[in-house]
């Protein structure tokens, strides 16, 4: 592709960009990016990113300013060094306490140190700039430069061939899990199905093994799951899953999943351990059963227009601390500390049987193979990372 030049313009406005500050259409001047579905009160405690709304709103708008990925962005503590020349914007569905969004707060500072303030990075959390559909929009588009995606098959709606990476018990343990996506498997999946979608993939992090809670009951085997309203996202596979079950499955998006929760919209919902105890589930959510059924790669994503437009030393310097800060998100992403923390909020924590889950979900592997041509491809490539 032809590299864009960067406007004069560009730098000679940045004080515009100043002023504005990661911030929700909720969130108060003095808050967090945005408070995430309990509400404000729960805004208080986010305070990686500090602001107005102009912040959010001002990235969300570029595109119709003909700024497009290259539009500028705010800055939520600032840049390392002198003027940028370039902004990378990035937006989360996460809390400002997700590993991931630690691990970003790492690379921001990286990324600013190494070039100087040359490149600024400004990170916003709590969908500040929309939930995950809305981030892949955006950045598939080009109108935000940046995303932090919780779950690698969150591209399903570009080629649902993505949804192998959430077949249920893929890989049978943590380990193989991550060498996979660090391995062959999660460079073929990122070149091949989420690439060319018009995005650069940096670095895949982790979202986690996914556990299901709720207020009816403990989960111990499938049969328990019937009659359980389940929140999900937009994703096939989830549904499929829950359908092998006898389960019901509810599409709302991960920000109003708490008020979803505390006004019983929805009796329960499954996510990794890390993203329920950020996000406060345990204080709507009494069970917690350890179903591990589905691990989710987090992939760290650009937009490939605005990637090529910056200096090659730029974007070396981009993917290199997307693997270094990689380290830090997996290390930030302890199981056993979040469990503690689960257990200590009072949550009630319960085993399952897995092998009853993997026979009652064991179709789904076959309905994958056959509905596509390299089904069973993905499945074996996957699956030889199992020790």
């Amino acid at each position: 592709m032809k590299k864009r030049l960067v406007s004069l313009f560009l730098a000679l406005t940045m004080t515009w960009g100043l002023t504005a500050c990661s911030g929700g259409s909720s969130a108060p001047a003095s808050s967090a990016a945005v408070a995430s579905a309990q509400g404000e009160a729960a805004a208080d405690s986010k305070t990686e990113n500090t602001g107005t709304d102009a912040g959010a709103k001002g990235v969300q708008e570029q595109g119709a300013q003909g700024q497009g990925a290259q539009g500028r962005g705010a800055k939520d503590q600032g840049t390392q060094g002198g003027k940028a020349g370039y902004t990378l914007n990035i937006g989360s569905a996460m809390s400002s306490t997700n590993p991931s969004s630690v691990a970003l707060q790492s690379f921001k500072k990286a990324v600013e140190e190494r070039t100087g303030g040359g490149l600024a990075v400004n990170i916003y959390t709590d969908s500040a700039l929309g939930g995950e559909a809305d981030l892949l929009e955006q950045v598939t588009s080009g109108t935000v430069e940046g995303m932090m995606q919780m779950g690698a098959a969150n591209w399903e709606p570009y080629n649902s061939e993505v949804n192998v990476a959430l077949l249920p018990f893929l890989f049978t343990s943590l380990d193989n899990a991550r060498d996979a996506w660090a391995g062959e498997f999660g460079q073929e999946f990122c070149e091949k199905l989420l690439e060319p979608t018009g995005v650069t993939i940096l670095s895949v992090w982790e979202s986690g093994y996914r556990h299901m809670t709720n207020n009816t009951r403990p989960i111990l085997a499938p049969g328990d799951i019937a009659g359980i309203k389940f929140r999900t996202n937009e994703n096939s596979m989830k549904v499929k899953m829950y359908e092998a079950v006898g389960g019901s499955a509810v599409i709302m998006a991960f920000s109003d999943v708490y008020t979803g929760l505390q006004n019983k919209t929805i009796d329960g919902q499954e996510n990794p351990l890390a993203n329920i105890y950020t996000s406060s589930l345990q204080d709507v959510q009494t069970y917690l059963s350890l179903t591990g059924h589905m691990y989710d790669a987090a992939p760290l994503a650009v937009n490939t227009a605005w990637f090529e437009t910056l200096p090659e030393e730029y974007q070396a310097i981009l993917f290199e601390e997307a693997d270094n800060a990689r380290k830090v998100d997996l290390q930030e992403n302890d199981e056993s500390k979040y469990l503690e923390l689960l257990k200590e909020a009072g949550m009630e924590i319960n085993e399952v049987d897995k092998e009853t889950f993997q026979e009652a979900m064991s179709g789904i592997w076959e309905e994958f193979a056959s509905q596509y041509e390299d089904g069973q491809y993905w499945i074996d490539l996957a699956t030889s990372f199992n020790k």
